[in-house]
């Protein structure tokens, strides 16, 4: 048994200046249906990064899937269990096609790997940056609305570009997978529907894994994916992976290739700046019901450990492609929906970040659990980029309503997914000045707190 709560304290810890420890078992409790349902989408969803790093970091699978523990560490055992953040931690989704983009203008290896370094860089960078200096918010009312939705249309874009791309593969499996993930996820009449169906709330909370089970079943009857399911042990080859990936083995890039990822940084912070606010959202709404538990949030910790995680991960696992963000959305959100249903279900919200990420540590050693995945990897990212590029669409369209602000936006858009990041900005602030500049704006429209990073594989 977890210690005891004290009614309307926070949830109880080794607290150290604005951070707080808390270990499982000693300061919060186990949970079930979070371990079973959080196990297999952590895995299933962390599997991604596996097939990204294969595709551009040249590394085979048997040792990128030792990525998948590196940063299991980083997305959970850091801000969660040794900080005490108070948010579903995961990747910086909506920026992942960007990201991607980006990568392909480099040679994949060396080349890409260093690009990468650059990315995490400058991206820590900034973060260091506004947890010294309290700007973020001030930052964020400075870019237009415009501008930002320019931004997440170049996500879209640049998604739909590559996953079209890659219908010639499984041309049969991704569309089928496409249709009934969107039909659970943003089907209207099944939203309706799933409200008085227990099975069918179940199945639209677990999207992204009905995704990959559809796959392995169409894919096996197209003969479009394979399986060679065995079984043991794996140990995952974090030796091999730090010697292929780290800059302390292949080098750091050069300033000419900070200078272009430079932009694309200022790109991603617009996204997380986003994410920070929608997870705060839901918490107040949360602790509005549930007032037996102080939670505290604090912005400039957030970039603090932010920082922490992006520039760690980089000097010790090497460079982590979907980079380190504040909230994995779809979990966050269904985590403070279950957390408002009572203490009795969930005693603490801590109680839910614990239990949905700790048992893919053991299922990552599981031999039947890597070779299931390993055909699957190519699903589970097009599944992934997919719905970023159309929760990215939806929320870019609903932050403009003017027609020169949506011409503008995505002209913006495809000149980012097209030229690049560097391209985009300059191209952006400069048309923004001629079409735009007059135009007075509200300093932070509602939409862009649904920056739902439904984006997130994570998202279902």
């Amino acid at each position: 048994m977890a210690m005891k709560r004290p009614e309307g304290e926070r949830q109880p810890g080794i607290h150290w200046g604005k951070f707080t420890t808390r270990i499982p078992g000693i300061h919060v409790d186990f949970s079930l249906p979070e371990i079973i349902q959080g196990g297999l989408m952590t895995t299933a969803t962390a599997g991604v990064v596996a097939g990204l790093t294969m595709k551009y970091f040249q590394v085979p699978f048997e040792v990128a899937w030792a990525v998948v523990l590196i940063q299991l560490f980083w997305v959970w055992v850091v801000p969660t269990v040794i900080f005490g953040e108070p948010y579903a931690p995961g990747w910086i989704t909506p920026a992942l096609p960007l990201v991607m983009t980006f990568l392909g203008a480099f040679a994949p290896g060396v080349q890409a790997i260093q690009a990468m370094m650059a990315v995490t860089v400058c991206v820590s960078a900034i973060f260091l940056f506004f947890a010294v200096t309290g700007l973020s918010k001030r930052f964020f009312q400075w870019v237009p609305v415009e501008l930002r939705a320019a931004i997440i249309f170049g996500g879209a874009i640049a998604a739909f570009t590559t996953e079209f791309g890659r219908l010639d593969k499984l041309p049969i499996t991704l569309p089928i997978v496409w249709a009934v993930v969107f039909l659970l996820m943003f089907s209207v009449w099944y939203t309706k529907a799933r409200k008085n169906s227990k099975l069918l709330n179940l199945l639209g909370s677990m999207a992204l894994l009905v995704g990959f089970l559809v796959a392995a079943v169409v894919g096996t009857l197209s003969g479009e994916i394979t399986f060679d399911i065995k079984m043991g042990w794996h140990i995952p080859q974090i030796g091999a992976y730090i010697k292929a990936v780290s800059p302390f083995s292949i080098g750091w890039p050069g300033l000419d290739v900070y200078l272009k990822a430079f932009p694309l940084a200022v790109m991603v912070y617009i996204f997380v700046f986003g994410d920070l606010i929608l997870g705060d959202t839901l918490l107040a709404q949360a602790g509005k019901v549930r007032r037996d538990e102080k939670i505290e949030v604090d912005t400039t910790r957030s970039h603090v450990i932010l920082f922490v995680r992006n520039i760690g991960h980089l000097l010790t696992g090497g460079p982590f492609i979907p980079l380190h963000g504040p909230i994995w959305t779809g979990v966050h959100v269904f985590l403070t929906e279950r957390y408002k249903s009572g203490r009795n279900n969930m005693d603490s919200f801590y109680t839910g970040l614990f239990n949905w990420y700790w048992p893919a540590f053991i299922l990552v050693f599981l031999v039947p659990v890597v070779t299931f995945m390993k055909p699957l990897l190519a699903v589970a990212l097009s599944i992934t980029l997919i719905l970023t590029g159309f929760a990215c669409a939806y929320v870019a369209i609903s932050m403009v309503k003017t027609p020169a602000a949506q011409g503008y936006a995505f002209f913006v858009g495809m000149v980012i997914a097209k030229f690049g990041p560097a391209w985009g900005l300059g191209v952006g602030i400069a048309l923004y000045v001629l079409l735009l500049v007059q135009k007075v704006e509200s300093p932070l429209p509602t939409p862009v707190t649904q920056l739902v990073t439904v984006l997130d594989p994570q998202e279902s």
